[in-house]
């Protein structure tokens, strides 16, 4: 691990990417079958992970990369808020 590296993102390193993924669709498809407000909170407390993530990240990243990174991030915030309306 780099010096400039924070311990989180060196543990963030070792996860098994597969898992992550099935944890998080496992998330997603509660928050969008769970009854309004509730589903909601949850998809926007995905989004603020995800805006962590996209701020630590956000140097090594190409600008397509970003992008899509940005419009993903979108459509998460604007399901998760109609959701909550």
């Amino acid at each position: 691990m780099q010096r400039t590296q924070s311990p989180l993102l060196g543990r963030l390193a070792r996860v098994n990417p597969t898992a992550v993924f099935l944890i998080t669709l496992a998330l997603v498809l509660v928050a969008l079958f769970a009854p309004g407000p509730v589903g909601g909170v949850l998809l926007l407390a995905l989004a603020g992970g995800l805006v962590a993530l996209l701020a630590k990240t956000w140097p090594v990243q190409a600008p397509q990369t970003r992008l899509i990174r940005l419009l993903m991030l979108t459509l998460l915030v604007a399901v998760a808020l109609v959701k909550l309306l």
